[in-house]
């Protein structure tokens, strides 16, 4: 792999593009390339596979359009001749609006694909022979296996927010998407971060690609950070604080889970901020009309989960908001990226209860710095409970957690058995040996049951099966031919019992 420390040249004239793509960039404002830009555009509109490890909001997308609109624009021929994935629907239609505002000028068609929407005006898009598929993996292998789609023409393969996919489990599916490329293309990966899995799949899709490394290198000294130690029953408090008090024009905050942001925001509405909430639960032209309204400015606040967290290019956020902390170091990157956009000053506030401190640890390690922390002390007692005496406790261990140490063998260690003697713990069941065991004692049950009677060897096989004594019904669905020899006896008892019965009634009738 090659890495490039180009610096950008004077205006995007330097790298020859066709006049109408010049047209498009300038409508768009785009005046000096931004550093990936710079850096990823000459290697490949040479048509070379790019390794970018750089974050969302570096203008990555122009990176890797301009260069496909070129190849498009010089020489047409059927298509689709570019496909882009993406893990998101929103930031696949991200990255179909910047495609459509490049080419304004060039006749190029574009799709989008992805779930959530009936697929019957995709497949009529896909008999329009677009030129760029901009598409979400799920979606699109549907259609690959239904026949509608066809890949033979991709000259171009995108992946971006790799990691993202990794995190999302969509990598299986990337792997059969890429059966239906040819093998003669250009690829290009883009990934934040590069988890192992994200590793490999690059060294099997890449050919001496040229690396263009920004992960580390986006320009935080743009956003200040900030920490707010909080009780955590005082959190809404705190955030309907800093919503007032801290000069907010446009803001995102964050919840883990989509109950709580749907909450949330329905909380933050009764004030006089203009509040909306995103996430996967609604439709997508939900989500889509809520996206439109955030742009345009009719809302003050967007609450989401994170799936807002990448790839969504929002203009004058000033603050980013972890209401609650993400799950990761990487996450909480990706929350604040939302801010500090296009070389604007933003600002990220995380709220920060005792059982958090780990992940501040994480952040400042990772990051190398030191963040900002505010004790405002209205916020951190509840109950006579101080936020400060709890950050010094020992974390609780989880029950998860002492299942891991122990190698999982708790389970098997509380196996429990019902009144017929069946093991009611998953792991107990289906498996041979545990049936081999009761066969053979059940073996032994009949035995004894020959010369003791059937109901004699029923008291036998329960205690070989390890029922109480008490339990004279035999274990019912375990094979073993001693529990066959048992059942006949059994049966053959029945019938002499009821036997003596009908002979006792002719004889009460005799008399």
């Amino acid at each position: 792999m090659s890495e490039s420390n180009q610096e950008p040249g004077e205006g995007f004239t330097q790298f020859n593009l066709d006049p109408l793509l010049m047209q498009g960039i300038e409508a768009a404002g785009f005046s000096e390339p931004r550093p990936i830009q710079a850096q990823t555009l000459p290697v490949a509109l040479e048509g070379r596979d790019v390794l970018g490890l750089a974050q969302t909001g570096t203008g990555k997308t122009a990176g890797f359009a301009l260069p496909i609109l070129e190849r498009i624009v010089r020489e047409r021929s059927a298509g689709p001749r570019a496909l882009i994935l993406a893990p998101t629907r929103e930031l696949a239609a991200q990255i179909l609006a910047e495609f459509k505002l490049l080419s304004r000028f060039a006749r190029v068609k574009v799709l989008n694909i992805y779930g959530g929407v009936g697929q019957r005006p995709q497949v009529q898009g896909l008999r329009n022979r677009p030129d760029v598929i901009v598409a979400c993996p799920g979606r699109l292998l549907d259609l690959l296996e239904q026949g509608h789609a066809k890949l033979n023409r991709v000259e171009t393969f995108v992946l971006d927010e790799a990691d993202q996919m990794f995190d999302m489990g969509f990598m299986i599916t990337i792997r059969k998407i890429l059966e239906y490329l040819p093998e003669k293309r250009q690829n290009m990966l883009f990934s934040a971060t590069m988890p192992e899995a994200v590793r490999h799949l690059a060294d099997e899709m890449l050919s001496k690609p040229h690396v263009v490394e920004l992960a580390h290198k986006k320009p935080l000294h743009l956003i200040k950070q900030v920490l707010y130690p909080v009780h955590r029953k005082l959190r809404q408090q705190l955030l309907e604080h800093l919503l007032e008090h801290d000069e907010v024009t446009r803001a995102i905050v964050f919840a883990r889970t989509k109950h709580g942001a749907r909450k949330l925001a329905e909380r933050l509405n009764r004030g006089p901020l203009r509040v909306v909430g995103l996430q996967g639960n609604m439709s997508q032209f939900q989500r889509e009309k809520v996206m439109r309204g955030f742009r345009s400015g009719k809302y003050d606040v967007l609450v989401a989960t994170d799936i807002a967290a990448r790839g969504i290019d929002v203009a004058d956020v000033s603050h980013v908001i972890n209401f609650d902390a993400p799950d990761t170091p990487e996450a909480y990157t990706h929350r604040i990226g939302r801010t500090g956009r296009a070389e604007q000053n933003g600002k990220a506030c995380s709220f920060i209860t005792h059982e958090d401190r780990w992940l501040v640890r994480a952040v400042e390690q990772r990051t190398r710095t030191k963040i900002e922390e505010i004790e405002l002390e209205e916020f951190m007692i509840s109950d006579g409970e101080d936020v400060r005496e709890l950050d010094s406790r020992p974390p609780k261990t989880g029950r998860s957690s002492r299942g891991r140490r122990s190698g999982g063998n708790s389970r098997r260690s509380s196996t429990r058995f019902d009144k017929r003697g069946r093991s009611t713990s998953k792991s107990g069941r289906g498996k041979s040996s545990g049936r081999k065991s009761l066969s053979a004692k059940d073996g032994e049950g009949a035995k004894a049951s020959r010369s003791s009677g059937g109901a004699q060897a029923g008291k036998t096989s329960a205690a070989g099966a390890g029922q109480s004594k008490r339990s004279k019904r035999k274990p019912q669905g375990q094979g073993g031919e001693g529990t066959a020899k048992h059942t006949q006896t059994a049966r053959s008892g029945r019938k002499s019992k009821a036997g003596g019965k009908r002979r006792g009634a002719r004889g009460a009738k005799r008399a």
